[in-house]
């Protein structure tokens, strides 16, 4: 069983208890063990194997989680689910994702109309019966319709943590195989996409027997469905579909190159080829029928007049002009980033304490954080009243001597109301050093009225950074509807940081909308929104999508020393 087996069926109990209107506290201790074996770097089997009794010490499980873990990886099931299972049609935890829907409506359709399943539910829609329960109107019909729609968008793709985490333990078996020179991860999964499709593995080498052989019988496979001595694809448990190509030494480059894409990157090259009397394929450049280069991608590349060009930008979004004219950005790196500026503490929903958070940065060579825990408006979240934050503020300053040798900015994730008014009375936040707002509830309000609340709450003179702007869930929640455009104008216009969160469920904002912010001068910050330590190493996600926007280093303001990083507030 990997972490993520394990987590699913935790958050498949999560879901079943919600149905059936079970204890909210229950819930949410379901929801965080799942969270915590996502982000688990330490395979979970490993632990039940070796020293079980260090799963109580994980945050967020106790000793009955820590049992039931041991169970589901002993056994791959848990008679909890089973039991809960019997009680609730599982279908209707398909049904309660859908957005517009959630645990109680999905209920009531189900009893009311009998709709069990997602084809069911779509047609319900389509016919208008869900106007005929009560509660549920013509608006809300054509919510489902659209949430259905973005279901069948995401079926078919898994987030990129969630790929790295069924693939990092295929990759440490693969590498045990004899004669393996090179062995990168291809396709969109090396171009940081946020989701992936499938994965494509490359090998470099000359004995691709043995490691035909290997990579078929690794743990985790469920089926083999192409088995020679240059490719093997199979599906692993999880439905994840890996193909394995392996290639000699004079190939290597090129069917890197081929198979990193985008397709459109790739025909827009093969165009610059063509000109040259060249083509361009897995195996090779050639000329005629003579092959000219292939070993490396920088080989490639320079047959056509390029300089090689990261993978993140291969996207076919301008990036063979800026190239060949010489303006391609140098790209931001993970060790550019100083500080983290979003995550929360034990004050709200947070696992961990301030000096704990900050310690854990300190290890990370970062020079400065902020605590941002939530205000009151999220009660969810448990969040602070302005005397809650006076209590927080004296835990701030009490592990700032604790940890003098980084800085610990006084802030907060102060929500936007549907006013556009700040969540905070104006004493509270005149104290804070940063003051992060976001928008967290009414994500249904018309385009006109959502950007006049954000660009409401970015002309509050206090406001330094606007979290997660479209408040997007990737594969849970689209993106509430708002216009970009403007916000991207006002930050601007107003000094104010736009984020790119990390959180791998969030990359808000998206790659395209980084790249508008960052061609428009707006300055933008990368932030994990981490909810225990774990989650920071979340960091290197949002560098990612930095990355994918053309980010360099000077376009992110956390990367700068504290100093700097301060003038850059003073707007």
């Amino acid at each position: 069983m990997e972490n993520l087996d394990v987590a699913r069926i935790f958050n498949e109990v999560a879901d079943l208890l919600e149905i059936q209107g079970a204890n909210t506290f229950r819930i949410r201790a379901y929801r965080a063990a799942a969270r915590t074996l996502e982000t688990l770097p330490t395979p979970v089997a490993a632990l039940v194997a070796a020293q079980p009794e260090a799963l109580e010490e994980l945050p967020g499980i106790g000793a009955d989680l820590a049992s039931k873990i041991v169970t589901i990886v002993k056994t791959g099931r848990l008679p909890l689910l089973r039991e809960l299972s019997r009680k609730t049609p599982a279908t209707l935890t398909a049904l309660m994702r859908i957005p517009g829907l959630g645990p109680k409506r999905a209920r009531l359709i189900f009893d009311t109309l009998g709709v069990k399943t997602l084809p069911q539910l779509e047609k319900a829609a389509r016919a208008g019966r869900l106007r005929e329960v009560k509660g549920l109107g013509p608006a809300l019909e054509q919510t489902i319709l659209r949430g259905l729609g973005q279901e069948k968008a995401h079926a078919a793709r898994v987030r990129i943590d969630q790929a790295e985490a069924y693939v990092r333990p295929l990759l440490e078996h693969l590498h045990g195989a004899p004669g393996i020179r090179s062995l990168e991860v291809a396709g969109s999964y090396r171009r940081r996409r946020e989701t992936v499709g499938d994965i494509d593995l490359l090998v470099c080498s000359t004995r691709p027997a043995p490691i035909a052989e290997r990579f078929v019988s690794s743990p985790g496979v469920r089926q083999v469905t192409a088995r020679g001595d240059t490719r093997c694809a199979v599906v692993l448990t999880s439905g994840l579909q890996v193909d394995l190509r392996i290639v000699p030494p004079r190939s290597y480059g090129a069917a890197l190159y081929y198979f990193t894409g985008s397709k459109a990157h790739n025909i827009a090259v093969r165009r610059l080829a063509v000109k040259r009397h060249l083509k361009i394929n897995e195996y090779g450049v050639f000329r005629g029928s003579r092959q000219i280069a292939g070993k490396t991608e920088a080989e490639v590349f320079r047959t056509v007049g390029l300089p090689w060009i990261p993978p993140e930008l291969r996207e076919d979004r301008g990036e063979i002009d800026a190239a060949r004219d010489g303006r391609l950005p140098r790209l931001v790196e993970l060790e550019d980033i100083r500080g983290d500026l979003q995550m929360h503490t034990v004050h709200t929903d947070g696992h961990e304490t301030v000096e704990a958070m900050a310690r854990a940065c300190r290890a990370r060579g970062y020079r400065y954080l902020a605590i941002t825990d939530h205000t009151k408006a999220v009660r969810v979240a448990g969040g602070l009243s302005p005397a809650g934050f006076r209590a927080l503020f004296r835990d701030i300053e009490r592990a700032q001597k604790a940890v003098p040798d980084i800085t610990i900015f006084k802030s907060a994730e102060v929500d936007i109301l549907e006013d556009g008014s700040l969540d905070l009375d104006e004493a509270t936040l005149a104290e804070l050093d940063v003051v992060l707002v976001s928008v967290h509830s009414k994500f249904n309000l018309s385009r006109a009225a959502m950007t006049r609340r954000i660009l409401k709450a970015l002309a509050h003179p206090r406001v330094h950074i606007l979290g997660h702007p479209t408040g997007r869930l990737i594969g849970r929640r689209e993106p509430y509807a708002v216009d970009i455009e403007a916000i991207v104008a006002a930050a601007r216009d107003r000094g104010v940081l736009l984020e790119i969160n990390a959180q791998p469920e969030r990359l808000d904002l998206n790659d395209t909308y980084v790249r508008m912010a960052r061609d428009a001068g707006v300055k933008l910050v990368i932030s994990t929104d981490a909810h225990r330590i774990d989650e920071l190493a979340f960091m290197r996600y949002g560098v990612d999508q930095a990355r994918r926007g053309w980010c360099a280093r000077g376009d992110i303001a956390n990367t700068r020393t504290v100093d700097a990083f301060r003038r850059l507030l003073r707007r």
